[in-house]
């Protein structure tokens, strides 16, 4: 059985660019290079989408319709983190043992749209 890896929905996936418009609303397209990085991904990893709009009633069913109409294939949407290897999220910090350098890590943190670049093709498959 394959391991899980865990991707967040707006940011990572659904672009985000007009913010939050509701659980159902999700009006910007894809991250650059996102579906073929899933593509590749699922290869290895059963990639499940776990994102606040989840817990909304209708956004599992949006998130679903958008990533059809996007042509991303995921194996799940849902509202349970199941046990993963990795999470994917553009507002995460990852904790490293030090716990005297999290409130300065936190009030630094930036999320990727704010000045990097979207994806770029992995350069091992």
């Amino acid at each position: 059985m394959k391991q899980t890896a865990i991707f967040d929905f707006d940011g990572v996936i659904h672009s985000y660019s007009s913010g939050w418009r509701g659980a159902t609303v999700i009006p910007d397209p894809p991250v650059e290079g996102i579906r073929e990085a899933i593509n590749r991904i699922r290869h290895r990893y059963r990639v499940v989408v776990v994102s606040s709009r989840c817990y909304q009633p209708g956004g599992i069913e949006a998130i679903e319709a958008w990533l059809r109409s996007h042509d991303i294939q995921v194996d799940a949407v849902t509202d349970e983190k199941p046990p993963a290897k990795v999470l994917i999220d553009d507002r995460a910090i990852t904790f490293d043992g030090d716990c005297g350098s999290l409130l300065e890590k936190i009030n630094s943190f930036q999320p990727w749209t704010k000045g990097r670049r979207a994806c770029e093709p992995d350069k091992d498959n």
